[in-house]
């Protein structure tokens, strides 16, 4: 009887501790709807990930649960500065995201206004961080990617004319577009630029303008799904121009959409699989295991760049955490102007401005037998 007792009352006092487990909240500031949806989801399977395997985190010598708290900002300007709201009012110490610059720029006001610091994944526009003390960002900015693709279409592939094709307003499109212009012509190149209304399906237009302006080389750094349309339709007209996108088109649907053309795609991104073969191996048993994880990769388990910026975003938090000592807003605001951390993407420190210090982008290229994304070069500048 004496040992029944003794057992209820282990059983009571494990029961008692985990129902006084103190927990953090992480917010996730992503598109899982909208244009970007699909990009904003595999950067949030990166957090995913690095949640279950690492749920706990001491902080100020107590043990945290961590808690990702969701926010859809549906690849919207407007609903972007509700999603923020609704994080702030859910009391998360630190945001992560968002894929895609311009929910970023129109979150950021709001989470300013609260004192709540946030952590851009892969939103590279400049003004993301500019002026700002609580933004902070871990990927490279779009000042040397669009020189990187520039540089690579003017000396690699051999072409003096480019075509450049944005979303009409939309931040990352036009300030990439923009660059890559600036250091195409910085070269001797010509380039022509034009922008789409928001959701246009049909790019038959600005692939015949191509063409017809002699452009070498397609450069349409936009969202997953334009980015899909415009190859299938690249395909379906026989274009033989080479299509150069950014960061977003690091995509295996955008590689699948490749996959049986003979249009060739290149981009430059954060990171190529196979340079972390324990993150590999670990992330693609999740996906297997996991068969809503894995249809919110795509389907097939192909490693995006920004998944694994999302899984470094998640450690650099809990750096964060850990150095704040508390899980005030502030105070991790305070803490993350000094954290570093070595993650499967690279070294991580901030700049003055906090921007993480990136010289190096990884260009690589569809097999448009396999669908597979190849290794091309590892771009690095001082």
């Amino acid at each position: 009887m004496k040992k029944v007792l003794a057992l209820v009352l282990t059983m009571l006092l494990v029961l008692s501790a985990a129902a006084m487990a103190e927990t953090v909240k992480i917010g996730v500031f992503e598109p899982a709807t909208g244009a970007n949806g699909a990009g904003g989801k595999q950067e949030t399977l990166g957090m995913q990930y690095a949640n279950q395997e690492t749920k706990t985190v001491e902080i100020g010598g107590t043990e945290y649960d961590v808690e990702l708290v969701y926010a859809d900002n549906a690849s919207d300007n407007t609903q972007a500065t509700s999603a923020a709201q609704k994080l702030v009012s859910e009391g998360v110490s630190v945001v992560l995201g968002s894929y895609g610059s311009g929910v970023s720029i129109a979150g950021s006001e709001t989470f300013k206004n609260a004192d709540t610091p946030a952590i851009g994944v892969t939103c590279t526009n400049p003004q993301v961080t500019a002026g700002n003390s609580h933004y902070f960002r871990v990927c490279f900015l779009d000042p040397f990617q669009g020189t990187v693709l520039a540089n690579y279409a003017y000396k690699e592939l051999g072409v003096t004319t480019a075509y450049c094709l944005g979303e009409l307003g939309n931040d990352y499109d036009q300030g990439l577009v923009t660059y890559f212009k600036q250091a195409f012509e910085g070269l001797g190149g010509t380039v022509f630029a034009e922008s789409f209304p928001k959701d246009t399906q049909d790019f038959t237009s600005y692939l015949t303008n191509a063409e017809a302006l002699s452009a070498e080389v397609f450069f349409c750094p936009v969202s997953i799904d334009y980015a899909v349309k415009i190859i299938e339709q690249a395909s379906s007209q026989g274009k033989t121009f080479p299509i150069l996108g950014g960061d977003t088109l690091d995509s295996n649907m955008v590689s699948n959409a490749a996959k049986g053309t003979s249009v060739k795609v290149v981009v430059t991104t954060f990171y190529q699989e196979g340079a972390n073969e324990t993150f590999d191996n670990g992330f693609k048993a999740w996906l297997a295991e996991d068969a809503e994880a894995l249809t919110n990769n795509g389907g097939n388990d192909i490693i995006a760049g920004v998944t694994a910026m999302g899984y470094d975003a998640y450690y650099v938090a809990l750096e964060a955490l850990k150095a704040a000592g508390s899980t005030d807003p502030k105070a991790v605001m305070e803490a993350l102007p000094a954290v570093t951390y070595d993650g499967v993407s690279g070294h991580i420190e901030f700049d003055e401005t906090g921007d993480a210090v990136r010289t190096t982008a990884y260009v690589k290229t569809v097999n448009n037998e396999t669908g597979d994304w190849e290794f091309v070069t590892e771009q690095t500048v001082g």
